[in-house]
């Protein structure tokens, strides 16, 4: 099954960011996100509303969400954890909200303080929330493959994860190779096994690229019919709190493959690119206030 055309789902400004030992200033988001807005891309995770605590580097959502330059026909999510962090997004208008749990309960504790069951139970009734105000909903899946704590997960432990999460009514499932473990054979089998539950029109896949797999990855989901990958200008990011999970999938690999094999995507690389670079300039200043402009 070909897939003839790909979404591209940019959460360089929230997995990319949330990683970064330095916090980036505030108009420079801005300007990160309205540049990837201005690259064709429809679908960009702009930050988090979580404890500012626990993740510093994106402490200001809400005046992000307030500055950004809204683009017709792009929506703007962001990542909760909690009710709290629920009405801090409806309160930055955000188009849609992401819910994440894992497919590893030592994963999860570590992450986000809850076990798989809990996480689950506490999802329900925000993905319910988030519905009743017209919001989209996604739901991670992350170490889908393997996990940093406990090593490879089995596929029998994702497939209820992702079973209860379409039961809640979320509109896409996004399944993590969280620490960059999988190969194409791996996805080829996870696929296999979450097609007869999971819709092709809700299937994402989230892969980073710590071994240098990822691109083989989506090629090998493309086979499959998957036609929405996540991924990171600049290839920045990864998660916190996962060891040896540096460095998501870059946006601009992404659409170099799926360009080479004449895939529409409706993004334009170079204007990508030119985000990415900006990025780094800017976290760079950060890092050496000194260094000249």
């Amino acid at each position: 099954m070909a897939t003839a055309s790909v979404r591209v789902v940019e959460v360089g400004p929230r997995d990319g960011l949330q990683n970064e030992p330095a916090v980036l200033p505030t108009d420079a988001k801005v300007r990160f996100i309205d540049m990837l807005s201005d690259s064709g891309l429809r679908d960009v995770e702009v930050s988090s509303f979580v404890n500012p605590v626990r993740v510093p580097q994106l402490a200001d959502a809400e005046a992000v969400f307030a500055a950004i330059d809204r683009r017709p026909g792009v929506r703007y999510t962001a990542l909760v954890a909690n009710e709290r962090g629920l009405e801090r997004a409806f309160a930055s208008r955000v188009d849609g909200i992401a819910l994440f749990t894992a497919a590893s309960d030592e994963f999860a504790r570590r992450n986000i303080g809850r076990s798989i069951a809990e996480s689950l139970d506490q999802f329900a009734s925000l993905a319910a929330a988030a519905r009743r105000a017209g919001l989209w909903v996604r739901g991670y899946v992350s170490t889908a493959f393997a996990c940093p704590f406990t090593g490879p997960v089995a596929h029998a432990a994702v497939l209820p994860i992702v079973s209860r999460l379409l039961e809640m009514g979320v509109d896409e499932v996004s399944v993590a190779d969280t620490i960059g473990a999988a190969t194409p054979d791996d996805v080829r089998r996870l696929t296999e096994a979450l097609m007869p539950i999971l819709p092709l029109q809700a299937f994402a896949y989230h892969f980073h690229d710590t071994r240098g797999a990822a691109v083989a990855n989506v090629e090998e989901a493309m086979r499959s019919g998957v036609a929405v990958f996540d991924s990171s200008a600049g290839g920045l990011g990864g998660c916190p709190f996962a060891p040896g999970a540096p460095g998501n999938l870059a946006t601009e690999s992404l659409l170099d493959m799926l360009a080479v094999r004449g895939v529409e995507t409706g993004v334009d690389t170079g204007r990508v690119r030119a985000a990415a670079g900006m990025l780094r300039d800017a976290l760079r200043r950060v890092d050496n206030p000194n260094r000249p402009c």
